[in-house]
């Protein structure tokens, strides 16, 4: 069974996580990890949620305010051996009920294009496809999605 844990940044479990994360995503992204490298800091982050099979760390997300209504989701991972048991569909819900509580209304999120599974489970959970936002505007290895938060 899966169980979920609202924490911080500060988590050791989380830092494990981000770290594979980091690795997997300097595979894929190439050249731009850099770029892209920035905007993951971990500085402080309030919002985290950890997703435990059997007490063992398996999966992570995170939320930082982007505006005064919105949300920006980060940092989403399931180790490879965990994938397929919604693992990370449980950790957005989790994100998101945790920024209605807060008051936010809206959530917004980039990913690579590369990355199918993830934009797979982002429209199933009924984010839409927006422009590129920010920092990722012009950057075409990125596609960008938001919900609103009902």
């Amino acid at each position: 069974m899966i169980s979920l844990l609202r924490t911080a940044s500060s988590s050791t479990d989380f830092s494990t996580l981000v770290k594979m994360l980091d690795i997997d995503l300097a595979e894929k992204d190439g050249e731009d990890h850099d770029f892209y490298h920035k905007y993951n800091q971990l500085d402080d982050i309030k919002h985290v949620v950890m997703a435990y099979l059997q007490d063992q760390p398996v999966g992570c997300g995170a939320f930082k305010p982007y505006n005064q209504d919105t949300i920006e989701i980060k940092r989403m991972f399931t180790l490879p051996e965990a994938r397929g048991q919604g693992v990370a569909e449980k950790v957005l819900l989790e994100l998101e009920a945790w920024a209605k509580e807060n008051g936010y209304k809206r959530s917004v999120l980039e990913t690579g294009k590369k990355m199918e599974a993830a934009i797979r489970l982002y429209q199933r959970s009924g984010y839409q496809s927006i422009p590129n936002y920010g920092p990722y505007v012009g950057m075409e290895a990125s596609v960008c999605f938001e919900k609103v938060l009902k």
